[in-house]
């Protein structure tokens, strides 16, 4: 369940919960959020407490886009108490763009100081690395932090253009670091029945690219119902794959427009 869709709201907590609980119906355990992402962990949170056995039996994740460690700590402070937990199962660096950014995190007083202590104390129990931007930069990080995963677009725009899947996604699978796919449906805009190209397709597309899961955004339990089908089996083969990459290969710069493209 990825934090977009309705849960990256503000004051719509009924319809958020409907989400949620419709994820759960389907045997969803993930679920997205970050500190930035409006009242996406209040949500959570609303949903998780006073039911501490669903709470233990589902995975939660949230990030801290502060480069710095007192930044981070609070908010991973806030994140907990919205959550209504006392512990995340992931917490990501959230969004990691340039060289700045890099040396930030990781030089003295950096957020990644706050990151690994957090882990080291049992707050929480795997530390993860997002980006979006740069695939060098991403890559950078996956090979010079101590992370457990790595969260990052997986598409037939990145396919056909290259570096997040042609080198953060090998590098990570080198360490042994899980993979997390985003930009999944690129926010519903490569959606396009007319040319076969369902949100099912583009998902079963996704996890073809070999990757640990994919999040994906919704908006109702409508839509968690139809999404979470093409989770099962089969995937695309690789002629499939293939005639898709095909297709937004002309213009993939364009649809990658959340990222950097020389």
């Amino acid at each position: 369940m990825g934090g977009e869709g309705v849960l990256r709201t503000y004051g719509k907590l009924n319809a958020a919960k409907l989400v949620i609980e419709e994820a759960l119906r389907q045997n969803i355990t993930y679920f997205d959020c970050a500190r930035v992402y409006s009242d996406s962990e209040i949500y959570y949170g609303a949903t998780w407490e006073n039911n501490p056995e669903l709470r233990q039996n589902i995975f939660q994740t949230s990030k801290s886009a502060s480069r710095d460690r007192k930044g981070a700590m609070a908010d991973l402070s806030a994140s907990l108490q919205r959550l209504k937990t006392d512990y995340l199962d992931l917490w990501q660096i959230h969004d990691v763009r340039t060289e700045e950014d890099l040396a930030a995190i990781s030089g003295p007083g950096g957020a990644l100081d706050a990151f690994i202590a957090a882990r080291e104390n049992g707050i929480v129990k795997n530390i993860g690395v997002t980006g979006h931007h740069d695939p060098r930069i991403l890559t950078k990080a996956v090979e010079q932090w101590p992370v457990d995963t790595v969260l990052l677009p997986v598409n037939p725009a990145e396919q056909a253009i290259g570096g997040f899947l042609t080198h953060t996604l090998e590098t990570a699978r080198d360490k042994g670091v899980a993979t997390i796919g985003m930009k999944v449906l690129g926010a519903g805009h490569y959606i396009n029945p007319s040319l076969g190209l369902t949100a099912d397709v583009l998902i079963r597309y996704a996890l073809s690219c070999g990757v640990t899961l994919v999040i994906v955004g919704c908006s109702s339990p409508k839509e968690v119902r139809e999404l979470s089908k093409a989770s099962l089996p089969p995937h695309l083969t690789e002629a499939e794959k293939a005639q898709i990459t095909e297709m937004f290969t002309p213009h993939a710069r364009h649809n990658a427009f959340y990222r950097r493209v020389k």
